[in-house]
């Protein structure tokens, strides 16, 4: 079910020449261990004043928006959250533009899937986006990402952790070696 969803999601928004990459549990599937998840996240290369292009995807591919006033939910949240009815499987379509999305976007990694390219973002791009989550699912999430990946770009993955805790006051870089720690 999920394949084929997003196999149609990604002619789609390929056809419609916006720029994606699928963050989130189904791109753990592909770089960590299996994990049951009920939804696909989408990360699109457009920003909010692009909307109509999405519900034009969304109406195109039957999905049922799954809030009454989009418009100000998408302006507030930049999500416009949808569900497949026939399989039950929520998509959440995230809209950024900002350098370093623009960089993930073009850093993704095509992947077959049934006879379609859908376009996942780069391992080092799911830690970043996982460590920022923060929670306790994607902080195991991220080690059984390095546990089954030990090759991987660090200096990519620390200068824009670096840059998050610096623009948000945060502390992603600390939470990342600490995770280090426990997988060596």
């Amino acid at each position: 079910m999920f394949q084929k969803l997003l196999a149609k999601i990604a002619q789609r928004l390929s056809r419609l020449r916006i720029p994606y990459m699928v963050i989130g549990a189904q791109a753990v599937l592909l770089y960590g261990e299996p994990r049951l998840t009920k939804d696909i996240d989408i990360t699109l290369g457009i920003g909010v004043d692009k909307l109509e292009q999405i519900i034009s995807l969304v109406r195109f591919l039957r999905l049922k928006i799954l809030v009454d006033t989009f418009e100000d939910f998408v302006k507030k949240t930049m999500v416009l959250p949808v569900m497949d009815e026939k399989s039950g499987i929520r998509i959440d379509f995230v809209f950024s533009f900002s350098p370093y999305e623009r960089q993930a976007i073009e850093r993704a990694k095509n992947v077959k899937i049934v006879t379609t390219t859908v376009r996942f973002a780069s391992l080092e791009d799911v830690v970043i986006h996982k460590i920022i989550a923060g929670r306790a699912r994607d902080i195991e999430d991220v080690k059984s990402i390095l546990l089954k990946n030990p090759k991987y770009d660090y200096q990519y993955v620390s200068k824009w952790l670096k840059e998050f805790d610096n623009t948000l006051g945060a502390k992603f870089m600390n939470t990342f070696k600490k995770i280090l720690k426990e997988v060596r």
